[in-house]
């Protein structure tokens, strides 16, 4: 303390490292905040864009763009409702859950897989981790709505690893996946489901 006391530059550089630490604290708290936030609006305006004639249109004629709303999601096992748009990008998945578009559009035959945040931008996917077997997945699309029932307890697989939205010929599916551990990028936890009933003609 007595050298702080004599070297007024020392007590400016302790300030000053004093304030950093207390503004970068802040930004880590209030960055969820702000994310959770945006992606309210976000929604707000997909669920009016799911229900317009147009947006109808675009999906039969599979003109969607990467951004627009695609099929809303709900799981009530953890309390899930929000809109999913096309897309996985970093813009996209602001929205909360995003399509990957190499996949199936919702309740057609083959593997249709979504992606979603764990931690932030609404955090949909945040407990997916909690689903089990027979817990069921409803998607609600412009021409339709399906069900998918959960057929295994969710797994984990590296971040790199793209099997699990691989192509299924045959076999109407549903793959969720999302960080893990939360926080992290290092790994992807995945939900499975099947579809309950008849898959919708492509």
């Amino acid at each position: 303390m007595s050298y702080l006391r004599h070297h007024r530059w020392a007590r400016r550089g302790v300030s000053a490292l004093s304030v950093g630490l207390l503004v970068a604290a802040v930004g880590l708290l209030g960055y969820p905040f702000y994310t959770n936030l945006y992606q309210s609006r976000v929604q707000s305006n997909l669920r009016h864009q799911l229900a317009s004639p147009e947006l109808r249109q675009a999906y039969q004629h599979r003109s969607l763009r990467v951004g627009d709303s695609l099929t809303r999601i709900k799981i009530p096992k953890i309390g899930v409702d929000v809109v999913v748009v096309e897309g996985t990008s970093a813009s996209a998945l602001k929205a909360g859950a995003g399509h990957y578009p190499e996949t199936p559009l919702p309740c057609e035959s083959g593997n249709v897989a979504i992606a979603g945040h764990r931690t932030t931008y609404g955090k949909p996917f945040a407990n997916i981790d909690r689903l089990g077997p027979g817990d069921l997945i409803v998607l609600e699309t412009p021409v339709g709505a399906c069900t998918y029932e959960v057929s295994r307890d969710p797994f984990v697989v590296p971040a790199d690893e793209r099997s699990v939205v691989a192509s299924t010929p045959g076999h109407a599916s549903l793959t969720l996946t999302s960080c893990h551990p939360k926080g992290s990028a290092s790994h992807r936890i995945v939900v499975s489901a099947d579809m309950k009933g008849t898959a919708v003609s492509a």
